[in-house]
């Protein structure tokens, strides 16, 4: 496992250094998306206002509020990343986003782009919302302001992490090695189950032929 402290934009060849397991620090800028933003893009064909080249986006739906003509942060949690999954390798095939910041991962479909193209999913912790806000230190932009909370947000961030490299540019997802791993154990967890079930089971077997 690797540290890496990164700036923003990414290009390719710092996207295919990482590896799953490495751990990620972000300054610069990212870009806060979710679930509008990207029917807005795909479904009704409208292309993004800003140039997302090179940049990370972190799935989100950020708690802001409007003072005169600036956005303040209160509140930048992440969501899941599943909803969005459809619309992901488009995202980085067509825009050239190098990463995704979420939760919970994403399918074979988006791992496949990942190597293609060369971007990665960097998982953030969950339920870590209060950190996550005080490391983003701005919220510079917002575009298509008409679907807020779900509309495009330009966030300038200082040691945005720790972000775990879960799925690589060269096929490696974590998600995976845990559920293959789970998997093997399982026929060994039966084994002890089907066994434990039996040893509490014959003191009341005993009990029962008694009072028969």
């Amino acid at each position: 496992m690797e540290l890496y402290k990164l700036q923003t934009p990414l290009d390719e060849k710092t996207i295919r250094s990482l590896k799953a397991g490495d751990q990620v620090f972000l300054d610069g800028h990212v870009f806060g998306m979710r679930d509008k933003t990207h029917i807005e893009i795909f479904v009704n064909g409208n292309s993004p206002p800003v140039s997302l080249e090179g940049y990370p986006v972190l799935h989100t739906a950020p708690s802001l509020r409007k003072v005169d003509n600036k956005w303040e942060k209160m509140v930048i949690g992440t969501t899941t990343s599943m909803r969005m999954d459809r619309f992901v390798p488009k995202l980085i095939e067509r825009y050239r986003v190098r990463a995704i910041i979420g939760k919970a991962g994403l399918s074979e479909r988006s791992l496949e782009a990942m190597q293609r193209f060369g971007a990665c999913y960097l998982a953030i912790v969950g339920g870590a919302a209060g950190l996550e806000t005080l490391q983003i230190e701005e919220v510079e932009a917002v575009y298509w302001p008409h679907l807020h909370p779900e509309a495009i947000y330009q966030l300038r961030v200082s040691g945005l992490g720790p972000l775990v490299v879960a799925m690589d540019a060269h096929g490696s997802s974590l998600y995976e090695t845990v559920r293959t791993r789970a998997l093997d154990k399982l026929p060994e967890i039966y084994r002890r189950y089907h066994i434990t079930i039996e040893h509490n089971l014959a003191p009341i077997d005993r009990l029962l032929s008694q009072m028969s």
